[in-house]
């Protein structure tokens, strides 16, 4: 297993290209990109029972991007582990490419076509109900956006879950607290969001979600013996990039030449400083 050191280093690696193919594509969704990262980079580098030579084995993990608009950094891991070269997504959003801006099956190593906010915990609830019915050992992981709670699918999905003691079955809420019109309190206020998930039966933990360790230790093992299970992760939305940290003009937008230059200059000197660190 990579160490946290190993790990941080991808995780920068990752923020960089997914810069750069949105920056090469003309579109992009910035901010939640860089939010979830983390949390992918621990998922299929130390938890997911998954690989290119896997991904047709029934007996697979399977995991599900809700918040299918940040599809960039889940491109960027995916190549990483080598489901496809990491050049073909210099084609990002051109024409019959299929790399669009939404996950889509005709992307090696994508489970479900995703995008539509509020239908993936859905679709998750039931793969997890499947398994359990044919008694497969396999886990079902889904990542949510903190903006796509509004959308009350998610809480019948919720009930649901619970009601069919889906142990098999951990949603992440990718918590960075911003959406494309605001702060998601103002938009839709959800907390406290962890009583409300614990009032419909789910076993809660909160992290912080850039941090490496303790998203490995809340994901590697289901948090009950027969409920699902929600990790709420605690983020920053553009995390690694000051001017786009926290900042909702980010949901989506392409940065300037001199912007660009500047977030790639931030990212290697966290780079650089790593390996100093290291050293």
């Amino acid at each position: 297993m990579l160490s946290d050191r190993e790990l941080a280093r991808k995780s920068l690696l990752c923020r960089r290209q997914v810069l750069q193919i949105i920056k090469q594509a003309g579109a992009g969704h910035t901010g939640g990109s860089l939010s979830c990262v983390d949390i992918l980079n621990v998922l299929y580098h130390r938890v997911l029972r998954v690989s290119p030579a896997t991904f047709t084995d029934p007996r697979r993990d399977r995991y599900i991007q809700s918040k299918g608009h940040s599809v960039e950094a889940l491109y960027v891991v995916l190549a990483d582990c080598g489901f496809f070269p990491a050049t073909e997504l210099e084609t990002l959003c051109r024409y019959r490419s299929p790399f669009v801006g939404h996950p889509t099956r005709k992307v090696p190593g994508i489970e479900h076509n995703t995008g539509a906010l509020g239908h993936g915990l859905s679709f998750s609830v039931g793969l997890a109900l499947g398994a359990k019915m044919d008694q497969a050992g396999f886990r079902v992981f889904t990542l949510l956006g903190d903006g796509e709670l509004a959308e009350g699918s998610n809480w019948e999905a919720a009930m649901a879950a619970a009601h069919y003691r889906l142990a098999n079955l951990t949603a992440i809420v990718d918590c960075n607290t911003l959406q494309i019109t605001g702060r998601t309190r103002d938009v839709m206020n959800f907390e406290p969001l962890a009583e409300k998930f614990a009032a419909f039966g789910w076993a809660v933990r909160q992290v912080d979600g850039h941090d490496l360790a303790a998203l490995t230790d809340a994901l590697q093992a289901p948090l009950a013996a027969a409920r699902p299970g929600v990790v709420i992760a605690r983020t920053v939305k553009g995390r690694g990039v000051s001017f786009m940290e926290d900042a909702a003009k980010w949901h989506h937008g392409v940065p300037s030449d001199e912007e660009y230059t500047r977030a790639l200059a931030e990212i290697d000197a966290a780079l650089a400083a790593l390996e100093e660190a290291s050293a």
